[in-house]
């Protein structure tokens, strides 16, 4: 079985092929990035839309196969932003109708989860998600994965990315923040919220930005950035790992390249006896792999849509998301 995945939830437009041993054909992306602020839904759809014909022809060639060969379309249907989500959805339905192939729906948070599983060889861990538009630490629990803790408001992807474009950084921001960081040697107070098992970083933010405008080192200011909000997660996910007694402890979504991140994770993986699987970089960010994976999942319990019904769902969360293909404690 083969399928084809198109990821087009935010800032990238990815197609990804791959087949059900696991085995990635294709897996190419192209990323929309903002001349100045963060990301235009609009103008990122407009990317979207225009390099899609390019990398599905790039998808198939490096793939070497033809449509004829391809068993189902997956596409994210959310969460994420709606005019990005439309465009993916608009190609992927056009793909379905014309070549007659099933129509897979996703959910973008599972995707990232479900490729880090695969990779990794990771069983029935603990997850810990954090990218750009989401932060949850979630486990599956009778028949879905469950949230045992998430942001109350930003993302902590986000957060850095912020923090960057008003410290003049490039998008995005989270490489250049962890560049600097190794250069920090002075740690800033900066707020630290936990409420219960969830974090904020709103405040945090806010507060990074203001020592900022008053002149404090940069470097140090990623530095204690970067320590203040990996601590706040290292906490929340060291509470879910001890209540829920996974065995493994896995870190996926692009901030997954964080290599400060990674080293706090695994500490704590070690403290509580479970194995340490973080994403490989090329599966941290968003990109088509990870789409079409869990399209192959979906397509083996038959989670197919009709054309006229995939609308798209911004707000998806991951915890309304049934998982028929997992068992807990087993692949």
């Amino acid at each position: 079985m083969i399928v084809l995945g198109i990821e087009c939830t935010a800032h990238t437009f990815g197609c990804g092929i791959v087949d059900s041993d696991g085995h990635v054909l294709a897996n190419v992306n192209s990323e929309y990035v903002p001349i100045t602020g963060g990301i235009h839904p609009r103008e990122a759809a407009r990317h979207h839309s225009s390099i899609a014909p390019k990398v599905l022809a790039e998808a198939f060639k490096k793939s070497d196969i033809s449509m004829d060969d391809v068993d189902g379309i997956a596409v994210s249907l959310g969460p994420g932003l709606g005019p990005c989500l439309r465009t993916g959805a608009t190609v992927a339905r056009a793909l379905a109708a014309y070549y007659d192939k099933p129509l897979i729906p996703v959910n973008h948070c599972v995707a990232h989860i479900e490729i880090a599983k695969m990779i990794c060889k990771s069983l029935d861990p603990l997850v810990v998600y954090i990218s750009g538009g989401n932060t949850i630490v979630a486990a599956f629990s009778s028949g879905r994965y469950r949230i045992f803790g998430e942001t109350l408001d930003i993302a902590l992807g986000n957060c850095l990315d912020v923090f960057a474009r008003e410290a003049g950084l490039s998008h995005p921001g989270g490489p250049h923040i962890e560049r600097l960081a190794l250069k920090g040697n002075r740690y800033i107070q900066l707020p630290y919220v936990v409420k219960g098992q969830d974090v904020s970083f709103s405040g945090l933010l806010t507060a990074a930005i203001r020592r900022l405008k008053e002149g404090y080192r940069l470097e140090d200011l990623c530095f204690s950035l970067q320590e203040t909000a990996f601590s706040m997660i290292c906490e929340v996910a060291e509470r879910a790992l001890s209540h829920t007694m996974k065995h493994e402890l896995l870190l996926t979504g692009g901030v997954a390249a964080n290599k400060r991140l990674r080293s706090m994770l695994s500490k704590v993986a070690e403290l509580h006896e479970a194995t340490f699987k973080p994403v490989p970089l090329q599966y941290a960010r968003d990109n088509g792999a990870m789409i079409a994976w869990t399209g192959i999942l979906g397509l083996q319990f038959g989670l197919i849509l009709n054309v006229e019904k995939s609308y798209v769902r911004p707000r998806w969360r991951l915890d309304s998301v049934d998982i028929p293909w997992f068992r807990e404690g087993f692949p």
